[in-house]
């Protein structure tokens, strides 16, 4: 099939890979070009290379228009806009297939570029105003929309979806994040360094645990980095930076336990499959899809309740490393997810032909 990839453009879609958007994109891309497909990435102008790119803007959004994501600025705004907006009909003119839109955008969202792609499109977030209304109203022939858990199912359509809509698990290649039989004894986290991530929760939880502790992933917001998280940083605290591929699975893989501290309703948990393929059981907060993606590889506990959270690390320490290995491997490989991914191209493309 020829494929047209669009993605999200705060950040380009590229190693090391600011959150977990870009880095199913990414893979999205790899995978279906290694299945055969003729895939076009509509992205960021300085995305992978590797992929054929067709920049929906020169560079991402946060180099240009730095912290004004979730500002309401306008010229923001206008600047994305008119990027997809372009892009969309590009798209249309391309003689595409299927349209795989991982955007945040309502403009692929309209019945009227609806009728001339094929679309899949999934939704990575929980909902809010300025897209519910469009994802409401997108749900005509030849649409399929996707969402990353049965929890977040339920925060998008609280009554029940129609049929057009299915959870899509997220997957990653288990060989990029080869297994390990025992860890060293201590704890980590990753992730974007955000309030929203919860990094601070999982340093209070090490410490009262007596566990040494390495934070990893880009710092999103500079503000609480200072305040929150850089005057933590002493002894067996500390910050490994933000790493890429083989070298970020080689320090999550050494661990012992990893702390898993969302405090939002995460739509799925990207971060905690990669620690659980490598074998390092989970101790996090029930928040979002996080029960639904852990199950038995973790303990997780109620938000706000750091005692509780130190119990749930020394009963994940307890866990046999096998456990959440298998568990990645029976529900959340790439190879799975790129399967139902080909299979729901193929449900819009029928659709869309009456």
């Amino acid at each position: 099939m020829r494929i047209a990839l669009l993605a999200h453009l705060r950040h380009p879609v590229a190693r090391p890979f600011a959150g977990g958007m870009e880095a199913q994109c990414w893979a999205l891309a790899d995978g279906l070009m290694a299945r055969g497909h003729d895939v076009v990435l509509f992205a960021a102008g300085d995305s992978d290379p590797r992929f054929p790119v067709d920049p929906v803007i020169p560079v991402h959004h946060e180099r240009s228009f730095p912290g004004l994501e979730h500002r309401g600025d306008a010229g923001l705004k206008a600047h994305v806009d008119a990027g997809y907006a372009a892009a969309c009909d590009r798209i249309a003119a391309g003689g595409f297939d299927v349209l795989h839109n991982n955007a945040l955008s309502r403009l692929p969202l309209e019945r009227w570029r609806l009728a001339k792609v094929p679309t899949v499109t999934s939704l990575h977030v929980p909902p809010y105003d300025a897209l519910r209304w469009f994802v409401t109203d997108s749900l005509v022939p030849g649409h399929r929309i996707t969402v990353t858990s049965e929890a977040q199912l339920r925060t998008w359509w609280p009554e029940g979806a129609s049929p057009e809509v299915s959870v899509l698990h997220n997957g990653i290649d288990p060989a990029a994040w080869p297994f390990r039989d025992r860890g060293d004894g201590g704890a980590v986290w990753s992730g974007r360094i955000a309030p929203i991530k919860g990094p601070h929760r999982a340093v209070a939880a090490a410490r009262r645990a007596g566990l040494p502790l390495t934070l990893f992933g880009p710092i999103e917001d500079r503000e609480y980095w200072e305040m929150r998280i850089a005057p933590e940083l002493s002894g067996p605290i500390r910050y490994g930076g933000h790493l890429s591929g083989g070298a970020l699975a080689d320090e999550i893989g050494r661990a012992s336990v990893f702390l898993f501290t969302p405090c939002w309703d995460e739509p799925f948990g990207l971060v905690a499959i990669e620690a659980m393929a490598c074998g390092v059981p989970v101790a996090g907060l029930a928040m979002g899809a996080a029960a639904e993606i852990v199950g038995e590889a973790g303990h997780l506990v109620p938000p706000d309740d750091t005692p509780a959270l130190v119990r749930a690390i020394q009963d994940a320490l307890a866990i046999p490393r096998t456990i959440p290995h298998a568990r990645v491997l029976r529900l959340f490989t790439r190879d799975l997810w790129l399967a139902r991914c080909e299979a729901l191209y193929g449900l819009a493309r029928r659709a869309a032909q009456g």
